[in-house]
């Protein structure tokens, strides 16, 4: 008689997650598969399964449950929160074979609106914050981020994303975090334990060794809820837009800009400076001209848009918060330090930009429809800027999607976009600006990809800089010679000084070849935490 056989422990463990109050459902791998495995990178994964969470009360929590019975049965899992982690990798994990810890279904939140503090699990996204304030009348700004009001709060900040209001360092307003080991063991800061959770949720750096931020860009647990300070809603946000009229001012913008963020703090919460291409992509279609030799759009049709749609060869974007008397001081200022190198200056309030939108409708004719789309592009940017999540920049991702669009609920990983995301750090020195600028330029041409850059300041002393690579993915080639740009963008940006602060899941490898110390470091965390290495593998690792 033959002996039966060891039942498989991916059945078991399922089998136990289904019996675990909080668990919503069990997906198969071919259910997980089709839920989780589009990527607007192109990448594929073997997903094993999903496990959708939908309540996280209690000491024992569900998360905590989970975990145990995947330290149980040796199974790792890939946290995610709403899985739109979109150019980086959307749901996907670092590596095959994981199973996917949906914590979207996570959607408590609660507000201590006289101090401005927000706890939050996972699955709360820039909307369901931006309905609760409005509807709470909490006059209070949402961490917005141009990836639309669907994506996951506590995420971004787990990613230490940037914003444009106030708190533009997203995990900057982070004070407190509660994660679950690979155990199933709790992780809690110290001040919240010893002293009060009211307290944990005020003070950022806590009580002993600082240690919450270890769950930033990382494997070492699944982050259940974390405190976020919010920026209160100001007097009066306005925008600066300004214009440089030649490509050859962009070093001494570069100075103008650093002197304005150093003059100017808590009033200028940041400054954007867009080259022509990427100012394009948010307002003009796609053109349908024939592609010059390269496989880009030919520079005479740039530069012919760039004058119908009156875009200069770089956008300045500056954003003020205040009193008014504040932000006029300001404006004085920063036209000041602008002189001689910004044009067509304009300083416009979220209500400004709506009535421009309003008459550029009026006016006739193609130039009137080109007038129109830009100013709504720019009302809409205004409310982002007035912590109104929206979709103003999702249509980027969509530019060179062969698909129509929809008006919104935008999700470019369902809707087939291509889009690697490219977003080194660059010192705000006006000769690294430069040096990257002809960087992105060159390989972008070899590569036959459109060069959209865009600067945006992390402090006084550097940029963030983002450069989406936007491709057809129906296209396997198309896609090769995306991940090659990127390759070869990475490789040689680290020759002349830059190098990304956030990577997607196909780069997380990549970059441990430079890396000596710091990874031995991380292993010895991993393997203090995580020995099994059962939470999101290969993340960042």
């Amino acid at each position: 008689m033959t002996p039966p056989l060891d039942p498989n422990p991916l059945d078991l463990a399922c089998a136990a997650w289904r019996a675990i109050p909080g668990v919503a459902e069990v997906l198969s791998q071919e259910a997980a598969q089709q839920a989780y495995g589009a990527d607007t990178g192109g990448s594929t994964r073997t997903i094993r399964a999903a496990v959708r969470i939908v309540q996280n009360d209690g000491e024992d929590t569900c998360v905590s449950a989970v975990m145990r019975v995947a330290s149980q049965h040796g199974i790792a899992v890939h946290p995610i929160s709403t899985g739109h982690n979109w150019g980086y990798g959307t749901a996907l994990p670092a590596g095959d074979g994981s199973v996917i810890l949906d914590l979207g279904g996570l959607k408590e939140m609660n507000f201590d609106a006289e101090l401005g503090v927000v706890t939050l699990q996972p699955g709360v996204t820039q909307a369901m914050l931006a309905e609760f304030l409005d509807a709470n009348n909490h006059q209070y700004m949402v961490p917005v981020t141009g990836a639309g009001p669907s994506c996951s709060l506590l995420s971004n900040a787990l990613e230490r994303g940037y914003g444009v209001t106030p708190h533009t360092d997203h995990f900057g307003a982070v004070t407190d975090i509660e994660a679950v080991l690979a155990d199933g063991s709790l992780y809690r800061t110290t001040l919240r334990e010893a002293g009060t959770k009211e307290l944990a949720s005020l003070f950022k750096w806590g009580l002993g060794p600082h240690t919450a931020p270890l769950f930033t860009q990382s494997g070492y647990g699944v982050v259940t809820r974390m405190s976020i300070v919010l920026a209160r809603r100001p007097e009066v946000v306005k925008v600066c837009l300004f214009n440089l009229k030649d490509d050859a001012l962009l070093e001494t913008a570069v100075e103008r800009v650093r002197h304005i963020l150093r003059s100017l703090p808590g009033t200028v919460g940041g400054i954007n400076l867009m080259n022509r291409h990427r100012v394009l992509a948010m307002n003009a279609p796609y053109p349908d001209t024939p592609p010059d030799g390269n496989g880009q759009i030919p520079l005479d049709v740039i530069e012919t848009l760039g004058r119908q749609y009156q875009i200069a060869p770089w956008t300045g974007f500056c954003t003020l918060y205040g009193t008014k008397t504040m932000v006029a001081a300001a404006q004085k200022e920063i036209k000041r330090a602008l002189a001689g190198v910004g044009t067509r200056m304009l300083f416009l309030s979220p209500g400004n930009a709506r009535t421009l939108a309003k008459l550029a409708k009026l006016l006739p004719g193609g130039a009137g429809q080109r007038l129109g789309s830009t100013a709504a592009t720019l009302a809409k940017s205004l409310d982002l800027v007035a912590g109104r999540p929206n979709e103003t920049a999702l249509p980027l991702a969509y530019w060179r999607n062969p698909g129509k669009q929809p008006d919104d609920g935008r999700d470019p990983g369902r809707d087939g976009c291509g889009l690697l995301w490219y977003a080194p750090l660059v010192p705000m020195r006006p000769q690294y600006a430069r040096a990257y600028v002809n960087l992105v330029t060159r390989v972008a041409k070899k590569h036959g990809m459109e060069p959209l850059l865009t600067f945006t300041s992390v402090n006084e002393r550097l940029f963030d800089s983002t450069v989406p690579l936007l491709f057809d993915r129906s296209q396997p080639e198309a896609v090769a010679r995306a991940r090659a740009c990127y390759k070869e963008l990475l490789e040689e940006g680290r020759k002349i000084g830059v190098f990304p602060y956030r990577v997607g899941v196909d780069t997380m490898a990549a970059i441990k070849v430079n890396q000596t110390h710091s990874a031995a470091f991380h292993a010895k965390l991993k393997q203090a935490l995580d020995p099994a290495n059962l939470v999101a593998p290969g993340r960042y690792q």
